[in-house]
């Protein structure tokens, strides 16, 4: 039976561009009563745990690098909610398919360009697509047109990528949204009055 191994005890693990792991020689380091000093790393980090505080590299790449001293689980605490307030307002587009049959009827082919209509104001792109079955793609000319359609009739909300596509047994056009968004005819013009009769006269009626 072989004698139990001793293993040295583990470091802890230094936090990224906190404190000792900071590697260069000197920063701007940045105290909580608005003082800003160049001094060396080591300087730096002796203040700021004088303050009960930890020196955290918050501009690496700046000249010379700029540290800032403050808590850590604060600063981890801000950055966390920054990163997340970036990931709400960072739109994700996507490519939102409709499908058509050749004959497809007024009911079902208005309901699917108000589809449309709202995932294009919503930033998405849009994939009409014709699906041809069975005898259906001796009518090719049909999902054609009924492409050119679709696509003039939401072309105040988005624009064709190209001409329709034939692959396999579907049809196809992309639409994009229009970058400045919906066009909005008369949005700005005044309201128009009805005509006021000359001086003197009296209205008609």
């Amino acid at each position: 039976m072989y004698p139990p191994r001793s293993f040295p005890p583990r470091r802890p693990r230094l936090r990224e561009n906190v404190n000792e792991a900071i590697r260069v020689r000197e920063v701007r380091a940045v105290f909580p009563d608005g003082s800003v000093q160049i001094m060396s790393t080591q300087d730096a980090i002796r203040k700021a745990q004088e303050l009960g505080l930890d020196l955290i590299l918050i501009a690496p790449t700046a000249e010379p690098p700029v540290a800032k001293a403050m808590d850590y689980g604060q600063w981890q605490y801000e950055t966390k909610k920054k990163q997340h307030e970036a990931k709400k307002k960072q739109h994700i587009i996507q490519v939102k398919e409709l499908k058509f049959r050749p004959n497809t009827d007024d009911h079902d082919y208005e309901f699917k360009k108000n589809h449309a209509v709202r995932f294009l104001s919503e930033g998405n792109r849009v994939k009409a697509i014709v699906q041809f079955r069975g005898r259906e793609i001796a009518h090719v000319d049909l999902g054609r047109k009924l492409l050119l359609r679709f696509a003039d009739d939401v072309k105040e909300h988005g624009q064709v990528e190209g001409q329709p596509r034939l692959e396999g047994r579907n049809a196809h056009v992309i639409i994009s949204p229009l970058k400045g968004g919906p066009k909005e005819k008369d949005k700005d013009k005044p309201p128009q009055r009805p005509p006021q009769a000359p001086p003197g006269e009296r209205p008609a009626g």
